[in-house]
């Protein structure tokens, strides 16, 4: 079973940055893909930022230049650095990753308020 446990969330001013990590009991290397995605109430998940098994990233479009994915396999870890964040950022980051199955972390709670 891959277990994923995030860290790194918390209460940050508008314009201000966090980095998220999540710890990935395996080599990410070996997953398909990982990834980050987020939630608000009454809102459907959705995907922030991946990177496939061949270091393609996909981001959503309104962190582009704001956000970046990267992982360190040797740690099994997978980052998301957030530069320049907006209230609208405010929202339940969870970790996935898949190989031939999802895998969910248990989700970090991310503010931006002033």
């Amino acid at each position: 079973q891959v277990q994923l446990v995030e860290s790194g969330g918390g209460l940050v001013q508008p314009g201000g940055s966090l980095t998220l990590s999540c710890s990935v009991s395996e080599n990410p290397g070996d997953m398909y893909a990982t990834g980050w995605y987020r939630q608000t109430p009454g809102k459907q998940r959705e995907l922030v930022a991946n990177i496939t098994n061949i270091g393609y990233k996909n981001y959503l479009d309104s962190v582009k230049g704001r956000f970046t994915i990267s992982t360190d396999n040797a740690k099994n870890t997978v980052y998301l650095q957030m530069n320049s964040l907006k209230p609208e950022d405010t929202a339940v980051y969870y970790c996935r990753a898949h190989d031939n199955t999802i895998y969910w972390g248990q989700g970090t709670q991310v503010t931006v308020s002033s």
